[in-house]
């Protein structure tokens, strides 16, 4: 199994738990509707990265670099480290394997 796989894998569990959390703590329909999508949308590209299939790795990367724009964005109006801090600290970690192993195999 390939370090991108295990990126947007575990990026995928970390958003979908989040936006339980958020749900639970904030009552927020939002969190728990984003973080459940872009969640199971990052599992699935695993999933299919996992299968061999090349658009997997695509959609990995976009959910990601999205979810690092939005985590970045709540970050600064917040400046709140939790959770728009660590996911976007996270995200980036993630999007850079992604893009490094994408590099690598070209």
């Amino acid at each position: 199994m390939n370090l991108d796989i295990v990126a947007a894998f575990t990026y995928g569990i970390l958003a979908f738990i989040g936006g339980i959390i958020g749900y639970i703590q904030a009552k927020s329909l939002v969190s728990l509707l984003s973080g459940s999508i872009s969640g199971l949308l990052l599992i699935l590209a695993a999933y299919f990265q996992l299968q061999g299939q090349t658009w997997g790795s695509i959609l990995a990367l976009i959910v990601t670099a999205v979810l690092v724009v939005v985590f970045g964005f709540r970050l600064v109006k917040t400046r709140k480290f939790m959770p728009a801090g660590l996911m976007t600290i996270l995200g980036i970690v993630a999007l850079g394997v992604m893009v490094n192993q994408m590099v690598a195999l070209r």
